[in-house]
């Protein structure tokens, strides 16, 4: 049986679809329609009772939209069409052909950013401008561990000190030190900025000159024996950080300056109207209002929508925006009108995608539908060999996509993710409605099954003085003692942050 939180992570990273081609106009009993198929309200419940998942509105919008993403790829399959229209293609792959442009153009931009002066890396290595150690971690758990058992563990630590050289140090720590991810490297913990381990441990580790080794320093973890490294160990790892926090600077001024040449203006309710965006993306796929103005023209709802459907799900932007203060918001909105601003300076410079790399994409989404077909059992071979007419074909198809998701739901088959260029064009191509209220409707009854369902396994459970696993402890048992928690290991170097 696979782990319940699988099947939760896969209806996540579903997260929105791109389409909303009309309203439902008056069944509520229906939630979604396929073409000719129709997903009713009982059946979305009856999906969703079953599922490993919470029961809630945003899970029953993604089981919904997941449907009428399955039930068009199975009438592709049925037509034998691979949606390789040139217009819903072009339009399909336009976040893919977009980052090859912003690639190129930024490749070309950031020729011209200053670069750093290396010779003054060891200078600025002293300083401290970037730290770098090595350390020997002997770990005592925050609880559980009587006075005595502390201060033998704080004897040993005392006996490494005194045996601790620039020269065995890294031999010391690969031997010793409990920190397994810093013990394989020789203790050694990279480069990185101030402000990334904890204040105690940074205190010992700035008071040392490179090549001193600090005494004992305690700290929420342990005890450490710290050693910063001089700049001869670091040389290389220094100049590709430093280089690199140099490039991130160059390249904040450059969009800061992007923007202002623009004259960036965001609305004023902004916030308000990405959040309802973020609640129904789908609905909002066409909508023009305006969120930010600038020289180069209006940013609306649309381009926003079509930004966020480009970043990869497992950014989870929607949850995030929806749970965001809403000062974040217009940050995030400046971002994007930052990356439109940029890819329109790579249309006006004719940065372009070229054929052989236009042909690539185009082969990897052709497989990747055929991959789909396969793994729901949908190929147009398969179809054509149970069905001879068009009509059997999708009914075929159809009965196929329902039975896969029985078994998804249940945790009898793997999560078949659709990617987001092939969902744009099986929208772009056939058409399909969702509706709100049906969605409302089966969330209702779903939560009103898992109550019944959950009262009726509770009214099973034998009595015990002893908590079941996962039940509420009986009345008079005893909670079972609390486990200590894993100590927390010092974070190493941070890798770089995300380029916009």
């Amino acid at each position: 049986m696979k782990n319940q939180g699988l099947v939760l992570g896969a209806l996540v990273a579903l997260a929105a679809c791109d389409g909303f081609k009309e309203a439902m106009t008056a069944h509520v009993d229906v939630v979604a329609r396929a073409g000719s198929q129709e997903l009713s309200v009982n059946r979305l419940a009856d999906l969703l009772s079953a599922a490993k998942v919470p029961a809630n509105k945003d899970n029953a919008r993604m089981l919904a939209s997941y449907w009428v993403d399955l039930q068009l790829l199975g009438r592709a399959a049925a037509e034998g069409d691979t949606l390789t229209d040139p217009k819903v293609l072009d339009d399909a792959l336009w976040s893919v052909t977009s980052n090859v442009k912003a690639r190129k153009w930024y490749e070309q931009v950031s020729k011209t950013f200053p670069q750093p002066d290396s010779s003054q890396n060891e200078a600025r290595y002293k300083q401290g401008e970037l730290l770098a150690a090595r350390h020997i971690l002997l770990v005592t758990p925050p609880q559980g561990l009587s006075t005595g058992a502390v201060d033998s563990i704080r004897r040993r630590a005392d006996a490494l000190r005194a045996q601790a050289t620039p020269a065995n140090f890294a031999s010391l720590a690969s031997r010793n030190s409990q920190d397994p991810g810093s013990a394989k490297q020789g203790g050694a913990l990279g480069v990185f900025p101030r402000g990334v381990m904890v204040p105690d441990f940074e205190k010992a580790l700035v008071a040392l000159q490179p090549g001193q080794i600090s005494p004992v320093v305690k700290t929420q973890f342990g005890y450490h024996i710290i050693y910063r490294q001089p700049f001869s160990e670091v040389r290389e790892q220094f100049a590709a950080e430093a280089g690199g926090r140099s490039a991130q600077v160059a390249e904040s001024t450059y969009f800061a300056k992007l923007e202002q040449s623009a004259d960036v203006k965001l609305k004023d309710d902004v916030a308000k109207v990405v959040k309802a965006t973020a609640a129904d993306l789908e609905s909002h796929r066409d909508d023009k209002t305006v969120l930010a103005t600038t020289k180069k023209g209006d940013f609306t709802v649309a381009n926003l929508v079509r930004y966020i459907n480009a970043l990869p799900p497992q950014a989870q932007i929607v949850p995030q925006l929806q749970a965001a203060p809403d000062s974040i918001i217009p940050l995030f909105v400046r971002s994007m009108v930052g990356k439109d601003l940029f890819l329109k300076q790579a249309d006006s410079a004719k940065v372009t995608v070229d054929s052989a790399e236009i042909n690539e994409m185009k082969r990897n989404y052709t497989g990747a539908v055929v991959a789909a077909w396969d793994a729901l059992a949908l190929s147009p071979k398969a179809l054509a060999d149970s069905a001879k007419s068009a009509g059997d074909r999708q009914r075929l198809a159809a009965t196929r996509v329902e039975s896969y998701l029985d078994r998804l739901m249940t945790q009898q088959a793997q999560f078949v993710p659709i990617p987001k260029p092939i969902e744009s064009a099986a929208r772009a191509k056939y058409d399909f409605k969702l509706n709100d209220a049906g969605i409302d409707r089966a969330l209702e009854r779903a939560v009103r099954v898992r109550a019944t369902l959950d009262s009726t396994r509770a009214s099973q459970q034998p009595s015990s003085a002893v908590p079941l696993p996962g039940g509420a402890p009986q009345a008079g048992g005893q909670q079972p003692a609390p486990q200590p928690a894993q100590p927390k290991q010092p974070a190493g170097a941070p890798g770089a942050p995300p380029k916009r």
